[in-house]
């Protein structure tokens, strides 16, 4: 099993939501919660992709999709994630992480750098397990179709 569509749609995920967390944080929004929860709009595009990918390509199978979408959205969010440790270092650090939005679940100033982007990972396992598992729902019954046609 070849890895190229997962590998190329999480780099778009993490470009994505990157370019998006720069954006927010050069115009002074990063604080705002329900801008940062948008950036689920970057996981869902680059599952639907390798789904939708895959259903072109002739790849069946609900488990197949699902662990496509799964390894997918965990590329992207490792990536993520590691990209943002990178710009923590970048801008000063600890002291970077004073600024930081409390409002993580394991987020808040009195924690370390290492402490937020692992308590970040665990949020970002969760999305992309539910992302994942929302996209197959939504594709199982589009493939189920198609195969009853050919």
């Amino acid at each position: 099993m070849k890895f190229t569509r997962e590998l190329t749609n999480g780099f778009i995920i993490f470009f994505g939501i990157g370019i998006y967390f720069l954006v927010l944080d050069f115009l002074g929004y990063s604080d705002i919660f329900l801008l940062r929860l948008f950036n689920v709009v970057f996981v869902i595009y680059g599952v639907n992709r390798t789904i939708k990918g895959n259903k072109e390509a002739g790849i069946r199978g609900y488990n197949t999709n699902f662990l496509a979408a799964v390894i997918t959205s965990m590329f992207g969010a490792i990536l993520s994630v590691s990209g943002l440790l990178i710009y923590i270092y970048a801008n000063g650090g600890q002291q970077y992480i004073q600024k930081l939005p409390d409002n993580f679940i394991f987020g808040g100033s009195s924690v370390s750098m290492w402490e937020y982007c692992i308590g970040l990972m665990f949020e970002s396992v969760a999305a992309s397990l539910m992302v994942s598992f929302c996209l197959m729902q939504y594709w199982k019954d589009k493939v189920e179709v198609i195969d009853k046609a050919n």
